[in-house]
């Protein structure tokens, strides 16, 4: 095979270069009109992705909210993006526009992660039948393995059980709590998913936790994004694998717990968790091409469902312990209220929570403050829709920016300090906001927000109730700034958890 010549490599190059121009003017061209959202100027190309701060999203979008207002536009390569900020405009897209806005973008690394072209899953699936078929199963099965009902109650209160000896058994010694408040809340998904429950130090358990964690910070910064934007590059060889291992880790071990389900699964006894009801519309479903109930896709749900039911709620108790510590006052008066309603013999359940203003507004303040998932899980629009005089154009990226709602200055008395009197009243009962939105709104709200709840407030109930929490001694005071990955995350951090 002839080699070419140097001259001939700069002309593909010149030809490569003005074909990549051309399609980044068409790309422009079709969205960029008197009507569309104002933004930075984009670079040829490559668009906005050098101007965006990885490092700290939330921050680098509030920046470019004050310079173009509520709703700006990015460009990312080819890709158009419209940033929504704030209550109103984040209100308008997800609940007014709901069926307009409920798409998501394509999901690139899928088959390279070996889920095949059937797998959407739940969470990040295109909108449509497939999508509305997975999450009523979704939600229909939490329901019947016990969401809302005692039974689920119960698990959850063992667990917490489990998780507060798991702490007595440092007898007073300083820890970090994080990696405990994981092994609970993954139980509680391992539960619902495999009808099981693991002990904190299964070798397995441990491996599985680190190979989610290392996912959680292979799909953060610049890299993914810009592999999402260029996803011709994804067909390099062996590159998800070295740039993405525990993407494919996590993926591997998946698939022996699967496995392994299955060969206990019988299809004539009742379902004993959500995979064994899976594996029974697989079995319905075949000859059916158009089901998504196939095995591909329930590797997808698992991995969905097991992801998003565990990092953030977590990740929220983390933030709790961290608050309650470096606010004793606050977690005196939680106590007091836990004496009060439940006392020191009796375990904390659900009914409780409504006598219970100050613990409940506590726990939404910690989510406020925490801002676990700042940006939310990205839209697409499925058609061309009109907001704030802007027009949207079909096929657009929505980012939802929920950090702009929940640190919302015109909302919120001390938006940027941890205040629970957010969520008080004059006369100290509970109250809402409509700016308060961790689970984003609309139709594709997060389909776990029932469980995180239960969660959060029984877990964190019997741990204030057993324990007082503190800095170590000699040890300085903790930061509550966050760091900013897929997640927003609490710094490292210990603490004492003194018996009460």
């Amino acid at each position: 095979m002839r080699l070419l010549t140097g001259a001939e490599l700069w002309s593909v190059a010149i030809f490569v270069v003005i074909f990549l121009l051309l399609v980044d003017l068409m790309h422009r061209r079709q969205h960029r009109t008197a009507r569309y959202p104002p933004g930075p100027m984009p670079w040829p190309v490559l668009g906005n992705l050098l101007q965006i701060d990885f490092q700290n999203m939330p921050a680098g979008f509030q920046k470019l909210r004050c310079r173009f207002g509520d709703l700006f536009s990015l460009q990312l390569a080819f890709e158009p993006v419209v940033v929504l900020n704030g209550v109103t405009a984040l209100r308008e897209a997800l609940v007014k526009y709901s069926e307009d806005t409920s798409d998501r973008p394509p999901l690139h690394f899928n088959d390279q992660l070996g889920f095949g072209p059937r797998s959407q899953g739940v969470v990040l699936a295109e909108y449509g039948a497939a999508w509305r078929q997975q999450r009523h199963f979704s939600v229909s099965t939490f329901r019947h393995f016990g969401l809302g009902k005692k039974s689920l109650e119960q698990w959850v209160t063992e667990e917490a059980r489990c998780l507060c000896d798991a702490f007595a058994a440092y007898t007073g010694c300083p820890f970090s709590p994080t990696s405990l408040l994981e092994n609970a809340v993954c139980n509680v998904i391992a539960s619902l998913l495999y009808a099981r429950r693991f002990e904190y130090d299964d070798p397995r358990f441990i491996k599985l936790q680190g190979s989610l964690k290392d996912t959680l910070k292979e799909e953060a910064g610049f890299l993914p994004m810009f592999l999402g934007v260029f996803p011709v590059l994804l067909r390099i060889p062996g590159l998800i694998g070295n740039i993405f291992p525990g993407q494919k880790a996590f993926a591997t071990m998946l698939d022996e717990l699967l496995t392994e389900q299955k060969m206990t699964w019988d299809p004539a006894q009742p379902p004993r968790d959500l995979i064994d009801a899976f594996l029974n519309e697989v079995e319905k479903a075949k000859g059916n091409p158009e089901s998504s109930f196939n095995d591909e896709n329930l590797r997808m749900v698992v991995a969905d469902l097991f992801t998003a039911g565990m990092v953030t709620t977590s990740t929220t108790l983390s933030w709790a312990l961290l608050l309650m510590i470096l606010h004793p006052d606050v977690q005196r008066r939680v106590q007091q209220e836990i004496d009060e309603v439940i006392g020191q013999v009796q375990h904390p359940e659900m009914a409780d929570q409504a006598h219970m203003p100050y613990t409940n507004a506590v726990i939404h303040e910690v989510q406020r403050f925490g801002d676990v998932l700042p940006l939310g899980v990205p839209h697409k629009t499925s058609c061309d829709i009109e907001m704030q005089g802007f027009l949207i154009p079909k096929g657009t990226t929505l980012i939802t920016n929920l950090s702009s709602a929940l640190k919302d200055e015109t909302v919120w008395e001390k938006p940027l300090h941890f205040h629970p009197e957010h969520f008080l009243d004059a006369q100290g009962h509970f109250v809402k906001h409509e700016a308060f939105m961790p689970f984003s709104a609309g139709r594709r709200a997060c389909l776990g927000e029932p469980l995180a709840r239960m969660e959060l407030f029984l877990f964190f109930t019997c741990l204030l109730q057993r324990f007082k929490f503190s800095v170590p001694d000699g040890q300085p005071r903790p930061s509550d700034h966050g760091v900013f990955g897929a997640l927003t995350t609490p710094l490292p951090y210990q603490l004492c958890a003194l018996p009460r």
